[in-house]
């Protein structure tokens, strides 16, 4: 892991952690890297122990956000487990990742490996990503955007996740989410998560516009608002429903919603996805499924179904392309990841959706678990790449030991 960030914007970010086996151990090993900011040398690469600080900051305040920096000792039963949170469709937005993209080498080669396996197409999507096309392009909402971005931006920040050394005990994917997680678990090969996804992303084509609302209502509740081809798209939580269906049908039931009170927000896209409007997607999806799925790094948990990831899973076309019109029940897959005890779960995607939601469950209200965000929503008083450090600084606190640069090792 480098250390520091180039965006001048912000000031550069600066990552600094230390430990020791004792308070007095951790009050030296502070004190060292006090020392070598003062001179203006790289600070020590941190020696894991019991008593840890970490702190992200920039060049000018560094000496004073150390001595700030409050300490924590690791639990004597060691780290909560990292589980991963991959978003889906809804979570994109103008210029996420954009930041991280430009200052963070890891994430930026993770995200070029996946662009460039579109071939052409991959590089249209960049420009227009980037702002860097000759023309308007293709909007990030149109499903020919985000799908495939989603794809690379939450690709590239669970592989910059894993570049850390942090090994996780489960991954959790929302929606199209669900297939990086199986990529990063290794079930799937880039090229193959690539082509599934293009897969999916020109089946979706040819379906009418429709979308997706977001409801501050519980399933039962629901029910006699849908009618037509609208349907439950997403269960997330309590009072935390998503519908989607054709844009005139949604039109009509989003009326309906407010005029008899019922908080309701739209879901950025343009696709009516997990709706019965997506069945003829479904069927061209399934024809082009051509992968060759292999065993689990780690434990893959689905959205769908909320059991763990199979081989038979794996390998079933029906499978992924039934994703496209079935309902997401992240909700309950979500209590399902939680029942196996406390977890660190960590969303690696944009805008901070998931995290947001499992901020709600209990098992996170309660103390027991907690919730990071690799990109949280508008950083704008931060880099992006500031934001992913402060999540590899909370790893660093909680216990987990992660892979630094080459340099020299300094004893707390």
């Amino acid at each position: 892991m480098t250390v520091t960030d180039t965006d001048t914007a912000h000031g550069a970010a600066l990552l600094l952690c230390w430990a020791g086996t004792d308070p007095a151990g951790e009050r030296v090993a502070r004190a060292r890297v006090a020392d070598s900011l003062r001179a203006g040398a790289p600070p020590p690469r941190p020696v894991p122990g019991p008593v840890r600080g970490a702190v992200v900051t920039t060049a000018a305040r560094a000496l004073d956000d150390l001595a700030a920096a409050p300490v924590r000792r690791v639990p004597a039963g060691g780290p909560r487990p990292v589980a991963l949170l991959f978003p889906g469709q809804g979570s994109q937005h103008p210029g996420m990742a954009t930041g991280l993209y430009r200052d963070e080498p890891v994430f930026r080669a993770a995200v070029d490996d996946v662009l460039e396996m579109w071939g052409a197409e991959g590089e249209a999507i960049r420009a227009d990503w980037l702002g860097t096309g000759a023309g308007a392009g293709i909007p990030i909402d149109d499903v020919r955007r985000s799908q495939p971005l989603l794809f690379a931006v939450d690709h590239g920040l669970g592989w910059l996740l894993l570049s850390w050394g942090v090994p996780p005990t489960e991954a959790l994917g929302h929606s199209a989410g669900e297939v990086v997680a199986a990529t990063l678990a290794g079930v799937f090969t880039v090229a193959e998560a690539v082509a599934l996804v293009r897969g999916r992303v020109r089946a979706a084509v040819p379906i009418p516009p429709g979308g997706m609302l977001a409801v501050a209502a519980s399933v039962d509740a629901l029910g006699p608002y849908l009618s037509g081809q609208v349907a439950v798209a997403a269960v997330n939580a309590a009072r935390r429903t998503v519908l989607a269906g054709p844009r005139a049908e949604l039109a009509v039931v989003a009326a309906r919603l407010a005029f008899d009170g019922l908080a309701v927000r739209p879901v950025p896209g343009t696709t009516p996805f997990h709706s019965p409007a997506m069945e003829p997607a479904v069927a061209a999806a399934e024809r082009a499924f051509d992968a060759s799925p292999g065993p689990a790094r780690f434990p893959v948990r689905s959205g769908y179904t909320g059991r763990l990831l199979t081989a038979d899973d794996a390998g079933s076309a029906r499978f992924w392309a039934r994703q496209m019109a079935d309902t997401v029940r992240f909700g309950p897959a979500l209590t399902a990841l939680l029942d196996g005890g406390d977890r660190l779960l960590v969303e690696c995607g944009p805008g901070g959706t998931l995290s947001a939601l499992a901020l709600r469950h209990d098992a996170v209200r309660d103390g027991g678990s907690a919730v990071l965000s690799m990109l949280p929503g508008d950083r704008s008083d931060r880099s992006d790449r500031f934001a992913a450090l402060e999540v590899a600084a909370a790893l660093w606190c909680e216990g987990h030991d992660l892979v630094f640069d080459d340099r020299p090792a300094t004893a707390s």
